[in-house]
């Protein structure tokens, strides 16, 4: 993963273990979304740029915070544009 746990929880200011495995559902979901929105796997970074590790804690912190009322089109739009100087034109 390229954030891990233990960044997400500090992002989130989850304190406990309680939620460990649901934090960790998302931040799997979250690196998907992001991993699509950018058109290539995660793993061909030489470096993880920055901003890439933002988005992924903010799909994370939107899934985690809004988990009953999430609006996609807009997790997907706001990470679309965080991303798109790194955004292939295809697969």
């Amino acid at each position: 993963m390229v954030v891990t746990l233990e960044e997400a929880k500090t992002w989130l200011r989850v304190d406990g273990e309680s939620e460990d495995a649901l934090i960790g559902s998302f931040m799997a979901a979250a690196e998907d979304i992001v991993a699509g929105i950018l058109r290539q796997p995660l793993s061909d970074f030489a470096e993880v740029p920055e901003v890439v590790r933002q988005a992924i804690l903010y799909a994370t912190a939107q899934f985690y915070e809004q988990r009953e009322a999430l609006v996609t089109p807009v997790l997907v739009d706001t990470i679309k544009r965080l991303l798109f100087a790194h955004r292939k034109e295809s697969w």
